[in-house]
């Protein structure tokens, strides 16, 4: 029996599915931020703290996200099409959606990664253990080079910022959400 690869996987399945196991997915992520939230935190006033509605947000986490954007479509220009192959995963994910569906899936990937990844981890054991276990959980790029070392430049980018903007998620959140909502965007025009 030939083993399938996670591209080949979600290939077979069903934009239902494929929503399921993103929602699913995220919904792990938030779980395993309450559980160490519960532990590393002194309070819930301590993780509000973490959500800030200031200037940095628009100055610092859209601004880092529209760059990200324009590099990563520039850089799919230049470089050769396989540089960005994931396997037709990030194709598959939105490719069918509607606008609405993928500020839903962008919306929500951006809190869970940020609450877990910035919130937690690196809040209390620094950027580089969160950008690590950043690139671990993106197992679907880790047999592409280009695509491991994007996904780690990118989590110490977004790191940073987060330390730029004085521990305030409501930035990371944003930046993320911006870079996923317009390479979504990007892709699903791409592919029709």
């Amino acid at each position: 029996m030939k083993k399938m690869n996670q591209a080949e996987i979600i290939k077979q399945l069903t934009k239902k599915e494929l929503t399921f196991h993103l929602v699913a997915t995220q919904i792990v992520l938030l779980t395993i931020s309450i559980i160490l939230g519960i532990f590393l935190l002194n309070d819930f006033s301590s993780f509000f703290n973490l959500f800030r509605f200031d200037s940095s947000i628009y100055v610092i986490g859209i601004t880092n996200g529209i760059l990200v954007v324009i590099l990563d479509l520039f850089l799919m220009k230049v470089l050769p099409n396989d540089y960005y192959n994931d396997g037709g995963i990030n194709e598959k994910i939105f490719r069918d959606r509607s606008i609405l569906e993928i500020i839903g899936l962008t919306l929500m990937i951006a809190l869970s990664e940020e609450i877990l990844f910035r919130g937690m981890i690196q809040s209390h054991f620094g950027v580089i253990a969160a950008s690590a276990i950043f690139a671990l959980v993106h197992i679907r790029y880790w047999g592409h080079w280009f695509l491991i070392l994007n996904i780690v430049v990118l989590s110490f980018w977004i790191g940073f910022v987060y330390e730029w903007s004085n521990h305030n998620l409501l930035t990371t959140i944003t930046m993320h959400f911006v870079i996923d909502f317009f390479l979504g965007i990007a892709i699903k025009l791409r592919t029709k």
